[in-house]
């Protein structure tokens, strides 16, 4: 029986694994077009507000500005995928649960040559698989999966010399100036690639960090002192960025109390 032809997309953010990845798959399905290779969220984007969907997806779950599964949630997506993870054994569970491919990463030749069949034969039945994909979604964020953590445990940042991770708890505060910038607890700051303050907020844990406005999200733990002003405002002392001054508009002085005193 002749194999059928698929065209698959890529989205990984590491250039080199992404290379790899797309040499696997010449190997293992030579029938298998890779049709684009995108290194994140806003170009996969942008990629699939100007092309059709492709047959399967090959997704990183982390991606530097995300996770992968934001797109099932602003399109309306179809193909099987096939994701590939460095999580740990609870992430790995909730994949095998759920029915979802993944794929643990170093990927291996003969797993992802699995993958791929796989989702051959549900592209031939046709089976319902967005379905399966919501139900991932609901686990992994949260509704019966403790083990399971979607926010961002590291940022790049660029430096002199080039660029290298930050780990989050060691993140103070973050701020919009001409670019974004983010803080850390020993007196450091650091450019960041991200388009919004928006972007950001979304890969945080809302438990330690607060948008306290427009230019600032801060750390719990980088609040030396709050001080209520006569107009019902608020003004925050941080640690880090050493003694700056963080307002509070009174719209949010009552969600920032609540806040803090948790």
């Amino acid at each position: 029986m002749k194999t059928m032809k698929m065209r698959a997309v890529i989205i990984e953010d590491e250039e080199l694994i992404a290379h790899e990845l797309k040499q696997k798959v010449r190997e293992v399905a030579p029938d298998l077009e890779i049709a684009a290779t995108l290194p994140s969220l806003k170009v996969a984007r942008r990629w699939l507000m100007q092309n059709a969907e492709p047959d399967l997806w090959l997704m990183d779950v982390q991606l530097s500005d995300g996770v992968s599964f934001k797109l099932f949630e602003e399109f309306s997506l179809g193909a099987p995928v096939v994701f590939t993870t460095a999580y740990d054994e609870y992430a790995v569970r909730a994949f095998k649960v759920n029915g979802v491919d993944y794929l643990l990463k170093p990927i291996e030749n003969d797993e992802l040559a699995k993958a791929v069949g796989k989702c051959r034969d549900i592209i031939n039945t046709r089976q319902q698989y967005p379905a399966v994909v919501k139900d991932l979604l609901k686990s992994l964020q949260g509704e019966g999966r403790s083990g399971y953590t979607r926010y961002k445990q590291k940022f790049i940042v660029h430096t002199r010399d080039g660029w290298r991770p930050v780990n989050t708890d060691a993140v103070a505060a973050f701020e919009k100036d001409t670019l974004y910038y983010l803080h850390t607890f020993k007196g450091e700051r650091f450019i960041l690639s991200f388009e919004s303050m928006d972007e950001i907020e979304e890969l945080l844990d809302p438990g330690r960090f607060y948008r306290a406005n427009r230019q600032w999200i801060i750390s719990s733990e980088a609040i030396k002192t709050v001080r209520p002003l006569d107009n019902f405002k608020l003004v925050v002392t941080l640690s880090q960025p050493a003694n700056r001054q963080i307002d509070i508009s009174r719209e949010k002085a009552s969600a920032f109390k609540k806040w803090l005193d948790r």
